[in-house]
Parts: C-alpha cells; sequence; structure tokens
C-alpha cells in the first residue's frame, strides 16, 4: 500500500512539474546582427527580461542572433510571418520595395533624433501602414541614430568629396541619395562591411555610431564625417520588430497582456532611446582608435540636401501609383516627428 501511495505521489509532483513546464511560454527570438550589438544586448536582451519578469516568469525568450535559425537577413519578416521564429528583428530596407509606406523615414534628412523619429514611425504605421504588416503582429518599430559616413582614405568635407567613392549603403532610399550626391552606391548588410573596406570594395560606408565598433570602424576607418545635430539627420534605417500571429494568439490571456504592455509607441520610442544612448559610446571608441572626426556644418548641409531633394517628390509619386496619397503620406511623417522631437 505504502509503495502504491508512493508511486501515485511520485506521479503527481511529475505531472505538477510538467504542468509548470507546460505554462511556461519560450519565445524564439531571432536577427541578422551579432550578440555585441546595441539591438540584441541593449534592446532585445533587456526587452526579454521585462517580459519574464512581468508575466512572472512564464513568458521567456531564446535569443538567436547572427541568423542562427538560417536563411538571410531580408527573409526576416517572412521568418515571423511563417512561425520560423516566434519573433523577428529585420531592417526593413533589406526587403526592397515591401514596405514602402514605412519608407518614408529613410529618405534623406527626414529625421531628428532617434527616441521622437521611433515614436513618430510607430504612430504613422497606425495610422497609415497597417496593411503593409498585416501578416504579422508588429511588436516595435524603431530606427537608428543619425547616420555618419566613414572613409578609410579620402576625408569627406564638401559635395565634391563624394565624387568617385564606392559607400556601403543600407537601404534603397540611402543608395540613391548617394549617387545624387555623386558616389558610387554599394548596398550590404551591414556584418559584410568590415571584409569590403579592408579589401577596398568600398571606400566607406554610412552607418550609426552605434554600430561603428562593432563592424570595427575604429580600426578600418580613417575619418568620419558627422553631420550638424542642429540639422536633420543624413538618414536613418527602420526596424520592424514583428511576431508570429498564430503564437500570440496562442497564448493565454495574461500572457498576451504581457506582450501587450511591452508593445507599441512607447516602446518603440524607449527602442530609439537606446539606439541614440547607444551612439555616444560608438563616437568614444572611434575617437580612442585615432579617427578624425568631422562635422559638417548647416551651410554645407543644405547643398547636400539641395542634391538629393527630388528623393522626397518621387518617393510620393510612387506611392501616388499605388493608390496612396504621397504627399500626404510625406507631409503626416514630417509632423508626427516634429510633434515628438524636443
Amino acid at each position: 500500500m505504502k509503495k502504491l501511495v508512493g508511486a501515485a505521489l511520485a506521479l503527481a509532483l511529475v505531472g505538477a512539474a510538467s504542468g509548470v513546464r507546460a505554462e511556461e511560454v519560450v519565445l524564439k527570438v531571432h536577427h541578422f546582427l551579432g550578440p555585441q550589438s546595441t539591438q540584441h544586448a541593449k534592446v532585445l536582451g533587456p526587452w526579454c527580461d521585462k517580459l519574464d519578469k512581468d508575466s512572472g516568469g512564464k513568458l521567456k525568450c531564446q535569443l538567436y542572433p547572427a541568423m542562427q535559425l538560417g536563411g538571410t537577413p531580408p527573409q526576416l519578416y517572412d521568418q515571423a510571418r511563417d512561425g520560423v521564429a516566434d519573433v523577428t528583428l529585420m531592417l526593413a530596407g533589406y526587403a526592397a520595395n515591401r514596405f514602402p509606406r514605412m519608407e518614408v523615414f529613410e529618405l534623406p534628412f527626414m529625421m531628428t533624433n532617434a527616441e521622437a523619429t521611433s515614436h513618430a514611425a510607430w504612430d504613422y504605421y497606425e495610422a497609415h501602414a497597417k496593411d503593409e504588416l498585416s501578416e504579422t503582429k508588429p511588436l516595435a518599430i524603431f530606427v537608428h541614430g543619425p547616420g555618419n559616413i566613414y572613409t578609410s582614405k579620402k576625408k569627406i568635407e564638401s559635395l565634391a568629396d563624394f565624387r568617385g567613392l564606392k559607400l556601403r549603403a543600407p537601404t534603397r532610399q540611402t543608395n540613391k541619395m548617394l549617387a545624387m550626391m555623386g558616389a558610387t552606391p554599394v548596398g550590404m548588410p551591414v556584418p559584410a562591411v568590415p571584409e569590403a573596406l579592408s579589401k577596398g570594395v568600398i571606400d566607406g560606408a554610412v552607418i550609426p555610431y552605434e554600430v561603428a565598433p562593432a563592424v570595427k570602424m575604429d580600426e578600418l576607418a580613417k575619418h568620419t564625417a558627422e553631420t550638424d545635430r542642429d540639422y536633420n539627420a543624413l538618414y536613418t534605417a527602420v526596424f520592424l520588430v514583428s511576431m508570429n500571429k498564430a503564437k500570440y494568439d496562442s497564448l493565454p490571456a495574461d500572457l498576451k497582456k504581457v506582450v501587450d504592455a511591452n508593445s507599441g509607441a512607447a516602446v518603440s520610442a524607449e527602442f530609439g532611446k537606446l539606439m541614440g544612448e547607444a551612439d555616444v559610446a560608438g563616437k568614444e571608441k572611434l575617437l580612442a582608435g585615432g579617427v578624425e572626426i568631422n562635422v559638417i556644418p548647416k551651410a554645407e548641409l543644405e547643398k547636400w540636401r539641395k542634391a538629393s531633394d527630388s528623393l522626397d517628390g518621387a518617393w510620393a509619386k510612387d506611392m501616388d501609383g499605388k493608390g496612396a496619397d504621397g504627399k500626404m503620406l510625406l507631409q503626416s511623417a514630417r509632423d508626427l516627428i516634429k510633434k515628438y522631437t524636443h
């Protein structure tokens, strides 16, 4: 009898333990950047910790950096849609023409700072671009800090200095901007930059300060052209954090609430703020590496803006062709950025 009671008790304990395990949900979070990146260490990592804390340990993440679940960076949105991963972080611009309405934030001299522009990007998505991201559940939309130009040999001080330079760019609009300014744009994901620069495939790259040390700009670049921060930034790029719809729908009500509380406008703005803050350490590392930083004054930036100004109109016209009001979308994005810029 004692043996039977003992066996029953053991089974009950095993059942209880498996019940606890059954309640615990682990989200597979996939992205294209390395484990040292700001997006991994300062954005997704703490966000996952918050899900864990807010859910009382019932909702956890398993982070997979550097495309560890396979595929290529442009496929990350589809991986969230198809359930290859539960949550993905991707650069919208890597999937050219996929998110044309959201692309407005990647136009030259559009952004002010990362926090304000990220808040604006979420509001804009809610008002104008829900259909573009309808195949997943968007959790956050944010941008990185102002883009700078890093070169291995030639110092950029004026528009004329772009001529003949092969410069890496992350998005369609940035590629077009560089071409209009006289450079030869070369599209490639950011992890490919160090090898391309060291082999002379490119002469430089446009990226924000926060990612510069991760791609060895403190070792490979000699010069950085930083735009006057009182002027709208040269460019930024849009990041999408997307969740598989079926995975979200499968969560119990209490865990859905946790996800909802950790997504949306405020979270997007916070992610942008974290990206902006990471620029400080990135710049310090460049200076410590002996990279010369020169600030491009407003008067010169006016010339750069004029050279690439037609991109705004071309984007608006492209939107008109897709059945949208391009000028209205452009103005809406500008107004929202202005609203949140302090």
